[in-house]
């Protein structure tokens, strides 16, 4: 068996879909024996995870399957291997800064701030 990255895309529609079109793209681990069961098993995970409820306000959420976007091989686990990169272009580049720290900070004391009911 072979390890697979895989990108998973869903649309989101709320109410009527008279909105900003929203998609969530989400990496996921695959395990199969070749590239073509990998896309297939993500694929049925994908259909499998499609979804429909009312929100506080009553409007139908949809998560709706699109596809996979995207699949590679892991060839092998290396301790700080580069799994997926993205370009992110800002107009206020310190406020994108100010927000990975914001991060960074709940990440790093996100537990400690639950245990003192900080959070």
């Amino acid at each position: 068996m072979n390890w697979y990255l895989t990108k998973m895309v869903f649309r989101i529609i709320c109410g009527d879909g008279n909105h900003t079109a929203q998609f969530d793209e989400q990496l996921r681990l695959i395990s199969a024996g070749s590239r073509e069961e990998a896309f297939h098993k993500a694929q049925l995970t994908g259909m499998r995870e499609e979804e429909m409820f009312f929100n506080n306000q009553l409007q139908l959420v949809q998560w709706q399957f699109v596809s996979v976007s995207e699949l590679y091989q892991l060839n092998e686990l290396i301790d700080g291997a580069e799994l997926y990169s993205r370009i992110e272009e800002r107009e206020n580049p310190d406020a994108y800064i100010h927000i990975v720290h914001k991060k960074a900070e709940q990440i790093r004391f996100g537990n400690t701030l639950e245990m003192l009911n900080l959070a």
